[in-house]
């Protein structure tokens, strides 16, 4: 079971991630463009990540370890806190931060820190 502030210092531990800013979306972003959603509360919170196309969202979610994530492009899935495990969360954030990362135009990737290989 994963708490709010175990996924907050995964997102926090990626270069040129920032906490999304109070009155919008509860999100995680690098470069503008959100790598994480929350939503619910509780037990109930859970995460949306990007993953880096519908294939791969489709696998995961063929396999149980994520669901559809409905108000999202189909490359997005859900995961549930109360029954993620450490060493997942900590992979879905990063290939999800990769993915947008990569995604972002040059010049806003030339504005982040230097990132290591994930």
């Amino acid at each position: 079971m994963m708490t709010r502030a175990q996924i907050d210092s995964i997102c926090a531990a990626h270069p040129g991630a920032t906490p999304s800013e109070p009155g919008q979306i509860d999100s995680w972003k690098v470069g503008g463009k959100s790598f994480v959603h929350f939503g619910g509360t509780g037990t109930g919170t859970r995460i949306s990540v990007k993953t880096p196309d519908a294939d791969t969202a489709a696998m995961l979610i063929d396999m149980g370890v994520a669901v559809r994530s409905p108000s999202f492009p189909p490359a997005w899935v859900r995961l549930h806190l109360d029954e993620l495990d450490p060493d997942e969360a900590a992979h879905r954030i990063a290939v999800s931060y990769d993915t947008i990362r990569r995604s972002l135009p040059a010049s806003v990737r030339a504005t982040l820190p230097d990132q290591e290989t994930v």
